[in-house]
């Protein structure tokens, strides 16, 4: 079974190596991230995408992007810290890892002692463990998720919230990966994740390379697929998660948990610690993201809809507590009623 790594540090450690995630299924396409605008370009395009693969980009980019002012005074590098990391946090303001991420890298940089060379190592070294926390941080979801799926089950996903969201084996996607690792048979089936398709370009690409059974099906068939062919489990990841259990994710998964209830079929929220937000009381807090019209409107440059039509694009909704079975993280599975605080 084949996983892959979706973000690291580059050969030479100057840059951040990502997937290009854009140019998935049809090409395999890594870059190296350098500036600023590397940085925050590939976020705000969801060349890099998902909570967890999100906070540890942001985190790496920092350091990158900060690098060259080594040599400022301390209190000029500090400062200079403190802009960069409101650039880049500003780029995706939904999901709660990136904001998680920065502010563990400033808390690391206010700490350091010594010259600026100092601070930069630290910084280097903090990003690092943001990273392989992420990568033991998966595998312990996938453990103590695992347990859930029989062998043989039919799990349906939505969005990717496999490896290629995240510095591991993926959060949604890591019981299936453990569960498999152990011998178990699962065939899984993904919404296609409109308006951008990250079911049917991603999840179904890291399946298939992955030798799991997959089928797509588009979001407004899922409903259906439960009534007539049976599902054992939804699981879904999660970009942000309230302190009464409110759950922030893709756009389509309020749907998706609607339908679960109706037949029956457990709704499972995987994600990391990272992303419970005890500060946020309820769903209704969470800012939810805007995206541009041409997302809806067009498919690659196809035309879809008129020219000049009104278009609604929120890039996630919120999955009302009541309607979560369980959310699995790396503490543990988290049982209803949910009080994270």
């Amino acid at each position: 079974m084949h996983i892959i790594q979706s973000v690291r540090w580059s050969e030479d450690g100057l840059g951040v190596r990502i997937i290009d995630q854009r140019r998935l299924p049809g090409e395999l396409v890594e870059r190296d991230l350098h500036t600023l605008d590397d940085v925050t370009d590939a976020i705000r395009t969801l060349a890099v995408r998902g909570a967890p693969a999100i906070g540890i980009a942001g985190a790496m980019g920092l350091v990158v992007v900060i690098a060259p002012n080594a040599k400022l005074t301390r209190e000029k590098l500090l400062a200079r810290v403190r802009d960069i990391a409101a650039i880049i946090r500003a780029t995706r303001p939904t999901g709660v890892n990136l904001a998680w991420a920065l502010d563990r890298m400033l808390r690391c940089a206010d700490r350091a002692s010594g010259d600026g060379d100092t601070i930069v190592d630290a910084l280097r070294a903090e990003a690092t463990s943001i990273l392989e926390e992420d990568r033991m941080m998966c595998r312990r979801i996938g453990e103590h998720g695992a347990p859930l799926l029989r062998d043989g089950a039919r799990v349906l996903t939505h969005c990717n919230a496999g490896a290629l969201a995240t510095g591991g084996i993926g959060t949604a996607l890591a019981p299936i990966y453990v569960a498999v690792e152990s011998g178990r048979s699962v065939e899984v089936f993904v919404d296609e994740s409109r308006p951008l398709l990250q079911g049917s370009r991603l999840t179904a690409w890291e399946l298939t390379r992955a030798a799991i059974p997959v089928t797509v099906l588009t979001d407004g068939m899922a409903a259906s697929l439960m009534r007539e062919h049976g599902i054992d489990l939804c699981v879904v990841g999660a970009d942000r998660i309230a302190a009464n259990g409110d759950v922030a994710n893709k756009i389509g998964t309020y749907n998706l948990a609607i339908a679960a209830r109706y037949h029956g079929v457990p709704f499972v929220v995987a994600a990391p610690s990272s992303t419970l937000d005890p500060a946020t009381h309820s769903g209704a807090d969470i800012d939810i993201e805007q995206r541009g019209g041409d997302e809806v409107t067009r498919v690659g440059v196809v035309r879809t809809a008129p020219d000049g039509v009104c278009v609604y694009n929120p890039a996630f909704d919120v999955t009302p507590a009541d309607l979560v079975s369980a959310i699995v993280t790396d503490r543990g599975i988290h049982r209803p009623p949910y009080r994270f605080g």
